[in-house]
């Protein structure tokens, strides 16, 4: 029988060596946090190697990502899918094991981590997926409880985590909501890149983490298994709230020369170091080699099998007794549609564009969230702070509170980077199709969490209203000008900016039904028009762009616009119209959607022979080179905007019938 120092031990050769091996990484937190990893993982984490994907694991984060090698060595021991060849080549091209977790590239990494805070972020995600969804299906019969959805997220976090301003954000809502079974294990070794941290973080951190409302652990040593395996014992036997544990750690430890010193933080220990490592460690073994008997300590294959067998037994005793309940439960966690769904939508195209209503698309946009919220209960919306003003409510939703788990809406206060992280974690939790909404130009205080999304291909649709200048009076630092071409430079982002009612039912379903990645929806403060349409142009609008509007003659320019400059280009092509210049208006909601169809719908859209184009949107210009060439004239914007009544605005930066016709007879 291995010694719980010799498993831990483990862990830090391994990380030593694949580090050492790559000549590139982060040893300091995979040595100092070994001790802490081998009792959580072993003694108190409800996991089966065997099946990642087991419903009601425990979900572990590395928040602090850049110690890679800590979670590549647990995966390995423990028995999940990673060879130890996938362990040598660490941060080489092609591995499972690079440079920082990526979800979807190693079995057992739940998500994607490396920009600091954000992993802790995405752990409330995943807590607060867990308290919803044990509301709605967990049940009782017969004076027996069917807790089918039952388990922990631990997050390891350090300094750096804490020193985020995401931490504050997420920290605070978690504490809020008691999310009881969010367990964070706080790497407290006072070491960051630049050295010891007391010269720039002095927080009191057990006293911050209080006032959030958390039960914190303190004063844990870090390397005592026993007093780890006691603090995990006490935080879990808590459900009324968060819970922090504090360990202090040396990081680097084993290190003769680097432990406790930046030094091991961010590059290999070097050859000669490794060595005297091994010999403080009393590890024995050549590289990358381990003994037998300490893989047969660190297994955990036959415990999460018995474990996940335990489940399958209750979930079946369930399904007979809640059939209708294990059916949505089994629908909801494999992502797919109700059988209505199609019907669904269908009829509510068909019924906006005969009532044919002129209003602001975020209007428009709630009420495509109260039908898509009635046949899809896993709908979970938010707002940071704007729900009145974003219209991401709807009536028959239901607030998500400290004592309501089982709803449908989060306010998540005025939070915009910590709500889409959250977002990102509700998302990687399964079971859950989040949304969150805010002004596009906030998009800016998310916009890393907005790139995980894309970067981690989750299903997080993020709901931006207040899209151009036409914001009006709030002026400048409410009007974004740059965020579109920002979100389109993204990829894999969809982005979508709908002209009226027909057009934002059509980006709401594509949203939904794109499952590999998220969805940017923007929408106007102000009323837009209706525009009609025929059959064909209905079904064209899913391609992202289509011919709107075609001259009785041959066109002889292009104008492309989206959002609420479409109705001031079809007016401008009336006008053009009785000048005897017939154009054609295309309407490109979705420029990524457009760039995915076939050359020939392309062409046939945008005839690559017609040079005369003209794209119209309130905001930067640059973006739309690509679709009108140096031949064409982009009427946008390269500065930032004015206060002042929207209308005025628009027309003050040339979003105008007149100007639109001026440009169009110049470029003629």
């Amino acid at each position: 029988m291995t010694s719980h120092q010799e498993r831990a031990n483990a862990v830090r050769a391994l990380t030593m060596d694949a580090i050492q091996s790559a000549n590139s990484g982060h040893p300091g937190a995979p040595m100092g946090m070994a001790d802490i990893a081998e009792v959580l993982w072993t003694k108190h984490l409800r996991h089966n190697p065997i099946n990642p994907d087991f419903l009601d694991r425990d979900r572990f984060v590395l928040s602090n990502g850049h110690g890679s090698m800590l979670i590549y060595s647990l995966l390995h021991l423990t028995g999940y899918d990673l060879a130890l060849e996938e362990l040598r080549n660490f941060r080489k091209l092609g591995s499972k094991t690079p440079g920082h977790p990526e979800y979807g590239y190693t079995p057992g990494v739940e998500t994607t981590t490396g920009p600091l805070g954000q992993g802790l972020a995405n752990g409330v995600g995943m807590a607060l997926a867990e308290k919803i969804l044990s509301a709605r299906f967990n049940k009782s019969q017969d004076n027996k409880t069917y807790n089918i959805v039952d388990h922990h997220t631990y997050v390891f976090a350090g300094d750096g985590c804490l020193m985020e301003g995401v931490s504050h954000e997420v920290a605070s809502l978690a504490g809020t909501l008691k999310l009881g079974k969010l367990i964070c294990l706080y790497d407290d070794n006072g070491i960051s890149i630049d050295g010891k941290i007391d010269g720039w973080f002095t927080d009191d951190t057990p006293k911050r983490f209080q006032a959030y409302g958390w039960h914190v652990i303190a004063d844990v040593d870090g390397h005592d298994a026993a007093a780890i395996d006691r603090a995990l014992d006490q935080a879990k036997a808590n459900i009324s709230a968060p819970t922090l544990i504090c360990c202090k750690t040396q990081i680097g430890y084993g290190s003769p020369a680097k432990a406790g010193t930046a030094a091991s933080h961010g590059a290999p220990l070097g050859k000669d170091e490794v060595l005297a490592t091994r010999r403080q460690l009393g590890w024995q073994h050549a590289a990358f080699e381990i003994p037998d008997e300490i893989y047969a300590g660190w297994d955990c294959k036959p415990q999460g099998a018995q474990m996940e067998s335990s489940w399958q037994a209750l979930y079946a005793e369930y399904g007979q007794l809640f059939p209708e309940l294990a059916a949505e439960f089994e629908r909801r966690n494999s992502a797919q549609l109700p059988d209505n769904w199609q019907s669904v939508m269908d009829d509510l195209l068909a019924e906006t564009n005969v009532k044919a209503a002129s209003k602001a698309t975020r209007q428009a946009s709630m009420d495509v969230i109260r039908s898509v919220a009635a046949v899809l209960p896993e709908l979970v919306g938010g707002s940071a702070d704007l729900t009145g003003s974003n219209n991401t409510n709807w009536p028959e939703m239901q607030v998500v509170d400290s004592t309501i788990a089982e709803g449908n809406y989060i306010h998540y206060g005025v939070r915009e980077f910590g709500m889409t992280a959250i977002a990102n974690g509700l998302a990687l939790h399964g079971g859950i199709r989040p949304f969150t909404g805010t002004f596009l130009i906030f998009m800016e205080y998310a916009r890393n969490a907005v790139r995980m999304s894309a970067l981690m291909g989750v299903q997080n649709i993020h709901v931006y209203t207040h899209d151009s200048i036409g914001q009006g009076e709030d002026g400048p630092t409410h009007q974004p000008i740059e965020q579109l071409a920002n979100l389109r430079g993204t990829p894999n982002m969809g982005v979508w900016r709908p002209c009226d009612g027909v057009e934002t039912v059509v980006a709401w379903r594509t949203a939904i039904e794109r499952t590999n990645g998220p969805t940017a929806l923007v929408f106007s403060r102000q009323a837009l028009p209706h525009q009609p349409r025929t059959n064909d142009q209905l079904a064209n609008i899913s391609k992202g762009a289509y011919v709107l509007r075609e001259p009785k003659e041959e066109a002889v320019a292009i104008l492309i616009a989206t959002g609420s400059e479409v109705g001031i280009a079809c007016e401008a092509a009336s006008t053009l119209e009785e000048l005897n210049i017939p154009v054609r208006v295309v309407s490109m909601p979705s420029a990524d959607a457009f760039e995915r169809q076939d050359n020939a719908y392309r062409e046939f859209v945008l005839p690559a022979a017609q040079r005369n184009r003209v794209a119209i949107e309130a905001a930067h210009v640059d973006y739309w080179r690509k679709w009108v060439g140096l031949d064409g004239v982009v009427i946008g914007l390269n500065s930032y905007g004015e206060s002042g009544p929207g209308a005025e605005v628009l027309a003050h930066f040339g979003f105008s019938v007149e100007n639109i016709v001026t440009q169009v007879r110049d470029l003629i």
